[in-house]
Order: C-alpha cells, then sequence, then structure tokens
C-alpha cells in the first residue's frame, strides 16, 4: 500500500470559513460569536464536491491508497481567542474530518487538531495517539507561513527534542515532524555536533522509534538527502498534496506535491527500503492503521 501520512482538508465547504469569520470577530464583540451549540449546514454533497475534484482525483492519478488526513493546518488558529474558542473550533473541524472519513472510509482516515491554546495545560489536549509537530498560521506578518514559519518550526522542534529528556518521561511517544524535517537533513552535522557537544547520544539513536520525517520535500535533491541522511526507519511518505505548494512544475510538468515520484526516483532505496516508507513506517508509527488499512487492500 501507498500510505500518505500528511494530508489535510484545505477544500472545505465555505460554510466552515464563514463560521469561523463570525467565531473570530465574536472574540472582540460577543454579539458576533455564534450561539452555543450551533454549527454549520454543510451537505454530504457539499463535501464530496469539494474532494472529488482535489484530493480524490490526486490520489487516483497518483496512485496513492489512503490519505491520513486532518483540518487545515494554516487554520487551527490556537492563538485566537481563549481555550473555548479553540475547543469549539477544534470540535467543528475535527467532526467534519469524521464525516469526510466515514464518505470515503477507503480513502482518508482521520486525524484530529488538538485544542490548544495559549495558557492552557498541556494535560487537555494529551490523547495515548502519535502526534506531528505542525504548526498554524503565523502571528507575524512578516514571517511567510508555509513558505518559511513552516520549516522554521519544524528544525526548533527538532532541535528542542534532542536537548530534551522528553523520551525518558514517555518513552513510547511518537512524533512526526513534517516537511522532511525542516533544514535538519541539510544540516545533519550541525545538529548531531551540538547533540553529542551536549552529552547527547547519536541523532539516528535520539530518533530511534519517537522521531520521524516525512517526505513533504518538493523536487529530487531534497529527497534523495533525505534518505540518504536520515534512518530510513524514520521516514514516513507524505504529500501533503492541495496544500502548502500547488501546481506543475515547468520544468518537470509535474506536480510539486507529487512526491511519490520523488521516492521512486531515489536510485539508492532498495525494494525494502520503499515498501518501508510507503507502508512499513506508518504502520509502525500509526499503530491503530493496522486494522483499517488492511481493509483497504
Amino acid at each position: 500500500m501507498i500510505i500518505d501520512c500528511h494530508g489535510h482538508y484545505t477544500t472545505e465547504p465555505k460554510d466552515l470559513h464563514d463560521y469561523r469569520k463570525r467565531q473570530v470577530a465574536g472574540v472582540k464583540d460577543p454579539s458576533q460569536m455564534p450561539a452555543r451549540g450551533e454549527t454549520f449546514k454543510i451537505t454530504d454533497d457539499e463535501i464530496r464536491e469539494s474532494l472529488e475534484g482535489a484530493q480524490l482525483k490526486l490520489q487516483r492519478a497518483r496512485g496513492t491508497d489512503v490519505t491520513i488526513f486532518s483540518p487545515r493546518a494554516s487554520g487551527m488558529g490556537h492563538h485566537i481567542g481563549d481555550e473555548k474558542v479553540s475547543l469549539r473550533w477544534s470540535q467543528l473541524c475535527n467532526d467534519l474530518i469524521h464525516r469526510v472519513c466515514a464518505l470515503y472510509p477507503q480513502n482518508f482516515i482521520g486525524v484530529c487538531q488538538l485544542p490548544q491554546s495559549p495558557g492552557a495545560p498541556p494535560k487537555n489536549s494529551e490523547l495515548d495517539v502519535p502526534a506531528m509537530i505542525h504548526v498554524s498560521g503565523c502571528c507575524n506578518p512578516a514571517q511567510h507561513t508555509t513558505g518559511s514559519y513552516y520549516l522554521n518550526a519544524d528544525t526548533m522542534a527538532f532541535m528542542q527534542l534532542i536537548l530534551s529528556d522528553l523520551f525518558k518521561d514517555f518513552p513510547t511517544l511518537k512524533l512526526i515532524i513534517p516537511h522532511g524535517g525542516g533544514a535538519v537533513p541539510f544540516h545533519w552535522g550541525r545538529f548531531r555536533g551540538i547533540a553529542l557537544n551536549n552529552k547527547r547520544p547519536e541523532l539516528d539513536e535520539i530518533m530511534a522509534n519517537n522521531i520521524f520525517f516525512d517526505t513533504c520535500v518538493y523536487h529530487q535533491p531534497g529527497i534523495d538527502l533525505l534518505t540518504k541522511v536520515v534512518p530510513i526507519d524514520n521516514i514516513l511518505f507524505a504529500s501533503e498534496m492541495v496544500g502548502a505548494v500547488k501546481g506543475a512544475d515547468p520544468r518537470s510538468g509535474h506536480d510539486f506535491d507529487d512526491t511519490k515520484r520523488y521516492v521512486d526516483g531515489v536510485a539508492s532505496l532498495t525494494a525494502e527500503d520503499k515498501r518501508k516508507i510507503f507502508e512499513g513506517n506508518a504502520r509502525k508509527v500509526y499503530s491503530r492503521l493496522k486494522v483499517k488499512a488492511a481493509a483497504n487492500v
């Protein structure tokens, strides 16, 4: 199977955005805040229409089997309002993902966004499941969301993890750092040296069964480097299609986010390496996939 571990519902129906605009406005003007229990009217047909010409079409064209699907990352907006606002927004977005997966159980497996909020204790968002460390929109307008802020955050997360004792306290925690690990593969020697200088183990030992990168890297040399530097057991296939980079590369004619062809194009990967990247590692990290994904075969 080809399991894409990183997909977002970026084509969601307009009513979801209309609700969010009212909710954001309601933070400053309570009269505009949607009433408690109020939701939006999105039909199953609207959901189908939003997917058939986008994610589903690309799945079929590119030969991927199932996408681990979550709400739009840049729309999470944990910094907006208080914990109650984040909780309500997360519930609505997660419920919509559930509806997508119910309509297309062979194509999508749901992932939730967490109702994180500044000042709220992390225990309110703790779940015994794998987690992708994926930031949302940036508060600084000078930072490009997907071009700089996302990749900076990926890099910072790895730096914090390799110098922390997090996995001593939570030895079974599995964290996926998206977008190929940010700058980490390119600066592997820097991070490895910093870890060793701080009396930490080798990076592959730190990552082991706890830290994983995905393949949301949009050119062949980047994927070549990722698979050469980072342990194969710690790489999960992903595309983030209909996400950060849309459209075709004018040099190749292929979509930038068609990452399967890049993995296929790495000459140094064995058949077993590709099996791990495309399927085996995802099953290992997302252990609850075993039953549901097996039904898709």
